[in-house]
């Protein structure tokens, strides 16, 4: 079990009903105790009673008058009495209706002292107490035994059982869900935390915002401070990226002056080399700085883009730039659709897709959003109608400063930097042939995830 809440709750539960079941158990054992101990005082009352009411004349024994306990005359009642002599009845009870107790073991008890045992009556098993009590010293000794059905001490306890279980029960439910709601409500400031880091990725806040106990307050303070740090070190990373692009073009612009100079020296040799290594550096300083770009805003939480107005607006800056070679760029992507990357990236991944597009387009390029898509994924798809890449190419044209077509405008960047940039993004990005007869991109951007979406 991975949720918190469910082994807090689980624990909870457990030794809950460990401690109701130990109870219930202890307190069934020291009612059994307690009954019993009372059944068997009952006993030796009634005992002391019927001894005290048997007297000896010389016709011999006789009982003065009935037990005060009237179930002693109730037939089968299960309360039962006998006065023995070796060898007969003396007396008994109308309870019996004229039976004995049999099975009382032949132990000879000194006077006066009282034997328990347990005995097969006419209504089932018997609890029975016996004294012997000799009158003279020459007449045979009398033997007092008085007995209960087993079956009243067992239905007091079974009722006891029965009230202890469901009270027990109840008891336990009651605790169970009072420890459950205790535990939500002790966890709830998770879920708000949860919350307010969901607003924080979304880009709806910059720092984490809420009122939040003290013992998770230090946690959230520590995640704001790290959010700060992040952010000025994306925003220094821009900068360092900046200003080594704003220091190397000045010299690569006197490098670049220099060579045309001395190709009007009479050296074209020399200026070809010179101005074609000062365009792989240029093309390689582009690439690591849309790199270095990427990598900072791919570490800020927040990056929360619009596909559909980013679209829109390729869309529209590059519709009056190629209008006069009388090419048609068609956004059907969605407003709606989002995409979990910063904007300036994704404005450049889709400009670098487009551009690329309307460079080899007879005269349509259309910009849609699949249906289906990977999952957590959102899938938008560049076409053009233009003469397209034989399959070998598509791996080809990936590569930094690569170009299919040499004759070609371009400077081969686009694509790989597109590539570079979705894939630090956690997306991709593939070629396949279009249904319009040219090239079709597929770019694969990661789709906003709620922290929820990541845990299922």
């Amino acid at each position: 079990m991975t949720s918190l809440k469910g082994r807090l709750i689980g624990v909870a539960v457990v030794w809950i009903l460990v401690g109701v079941l130990v109870s219930g158990v202890a307190l069934s054992t020291v009612f059994k105790t307690h009954v019993t101990q009372q059944f068997y005082e009952e006993l030796y009352v009634h005992l002391d009673e019927l001894q005290g009411l048997v007297t000896v004349t010389s016709s011999g024994p006789h009982l003065q008058r009935p037990l005060s306990d009237p179930r002693y005359d109730v037939p089968l009642s299960g309360y039962y009495w006998e006065v023995q002599k070796p060898g007969r009845i003396v007396a008994s009870s109308t309870s019996l209706q004229g039976g004995v107790l049999l099975g009382i073991p032949p132990d000879d008890p000194p006077d006066g002292t009282v034997h328990t045992h347990m005995i097969d009556g006419p209504t089932g098993k018997v609890l029975v107490a016996e004294r012997v009590h000799r009158y003279n010293p020459s007449d045979p000794p009398l033997r007092f035994i008085i007995g209960t059905d087993r079956r009243h001490l067992e239905s007091v306890l079974q009722g006891f059982n029965s009230t202890l279980a469901w009270s027990m029960g109840a008891f336990a439910g009651s605790m169970i869900i009072a420890a459950s709601g205790l535990i939500l409500f002790a966890l709830r400031p998770l879920n708000y935390l949860r919350t307010a880091l969901n607003r924080v990725r979304s880009g709806s806040e910059k720092k984490l915002q809420g009122n939040f106990p003290q013992e998770v307050q230090p946690l959230v303070d520590e995640l704001n401070a790290m959010l700060r740090s992040m952010t000025e070190l994306m925003i220094r990373a821009r900068a360092q990226a900046g200003n080594l692009a704003h220091g190397l073009k000045t010299p690569l612009a006197i490098l670049t002056d220099e060579a045309y100079r001395i190709e009007d020296k009479g050296l074209p040799q020399s200026s070809v080399i010179i101005l074609d290594q000062c365009r792989r550096m240029q093309t390689q300083i582009d690439y690591q700085i849309a790199r270095a770009r990427a990598v900072a805003m791919h570490s800020v939480p927040g990056t929360l883009t619009s596909v559909g107005k980013a679209g829109a607006e390729v869309t529209s800056a590059l519709s009056r730039l190629y209008q006069p070679k009388g090419i048609v760029i068609e956004n059907d992507i969605p407003s709606t659709v989002t995409a979990a990357c910063d904007a300036q990236d994704l404005n450049e991944m889709l400009a670098n897709l487009v551009d690329n597009a309307c460079k080899h387009a007879k005269g349509r390029v259309l910009l849609s959003c699949a249906e289906e898509s990977p999952q957590h994924t959102v899938r938008v798809v560049v076409e053009d109608d233009g003469p397209g890449l034989p399959p070998e190419a598509f791996e080809v044209v990936f590569n930094v400063g690569e170009r299919w077509d040499s004759q070609a405008p371009g400077s081969g960047l686009g694509l790989s930097i597109v590539r570079d940039l979705v894939r630090l993004y956690g997306g991709d990005i593939a070629l396949d042939t279009s249904s319009l007869g040219g090239l079709k991109v597929v770019l694969d951007l990661p789709r906003f995830r709620t922290l929820d979406d990541r845990v299922s």
